[in-house]
């Protein structure tokens, strides 16, 4: 006996799957999970249908590979070392996620993405045996989820220099490799260049969907001689946000703005480029020079 499968019966076989204590099978008549072995529903191939297998070390092997992917770097320490703390490791997970809302989100659709993929298969196969021809695999996951998290606007200098400037300190954007001087040294560089642009900047700013300041972007033409050139004068995302493509948006979103303005070249200053944003800005089109990095906007 044949069965659709629809997305509702897809969410309730991800619960009976995740379930450990109970074992559900697929009533076809009726298009709807029953309790495996009770009151006659034995799977039997022919109106019940048991689900697809999911154990505990699949559900460990999926955490696992989520983590590993994640480009969040406290949340992907804190989640790693949920991971591997013994007893309630699925319970320490989502305790964790608990503090990171976005990323939270992000994982239920990673879940559920997978799981429904492992679904479609289990379901093209009863297919296959009924003769009828397999459904289309799930689209691939979109990776661009940053503005159902976040929401980006435009930089307003009255209203946004000072948040920025709140939250962009000389301890939140330090290097290691430097000594605490030197870095407040270039800390106090970049807000004085960062100041005395101010009224002249756009750009964008970014929060999360609590309100948090999430990262921004601002740039400002480096005279009036020199309308076709711009600099950066911001670039930050903080520690918390970092891996979720924030960055990448930011830069892109500035760059289209930039563009539309006729913009010819953008030059980011080694004072607002420290290395951990070399792989972001070579991703996005910038070349590494030695005071900085330079984009050309010419005939794109």
């Amino acid at each position: 006996m044949q069965f659709e499968l629809t997305d509702s019966l897809i969410d309730d076989i991800i619960s009976a799957m995740e379930n450990q204590d109970v074992e559900y099978a697929v009533d076809a008549e009726e298009g709807q999970l029953v309790i495996s072995d009770s009151d006659g529903h034995v799977p039997d191939d022919e109106r019940y249908y048991i689900l697809p297998e999911w154990g505990p070390s699949d559900g460990f092997e999926l955490r696992e590979e989520f983590v590993n992917n994640l480009h969040s770097p406290l949340a992907r320490e804190e989640l790693q070392d949920a991971m591997h703390s013994g007893r309630g490791v699925f319970k320490n997970f989502r305790n964790v996620l608990k503090n990171y809302p976005e990323i939270d989100k992000r994982w239920h659709i990673y879940k559920h993405r997978f799981m429904s993929a492992r679904i479609n298969e289990w379901y093209n196969s009863l297919r296959e045996i009924w003769g009828l021809e397999k459904l289309d695999q799930l689209p691939e996951s979109d990776d661009t989820l940053v503005h159902d998290d976040f929401s980006f606007k435009e930089y307003d200098s009255a209203a946004d220099e000072k948040t920025i400037l709140l939250n962009i300190t000389a301890d939140s954007c330090e290097d290691d490799t430097l000594p605490l001087e030197v870095n407040k040294a270039f800390y106090g560089l970049w807000r004085s260049q960062f100041e005395s642009l101010a009224s002249n900047q756009t750009g964008y700013i970014c929060f999360s969907l609590s309100d948090e300041f999430a990262g921004c972007i601002t740039a400002s033409p480096l005279s009036q001689d020199q309308e076709k050139i711009v600099m950066i004068t911001s670039l930050f995302v903080p520690e918390q946000f970092r891996g979720l493509g924030i960055g990448t948006e930011l830069i892109d979103m500035c760059i289209s703005s930039l563009k539309n303005c006729n913009k010819e070249w953008v030059l980011i200053p080694n004072t607002i480029a420290p290395d951990l944003l070399q792989p972001l800005l070579t991703r996005t089109g910038f070349r590494k020079i030695n005071s900085g990095y330079i984009l050309s906007l010419i005939g794109e």
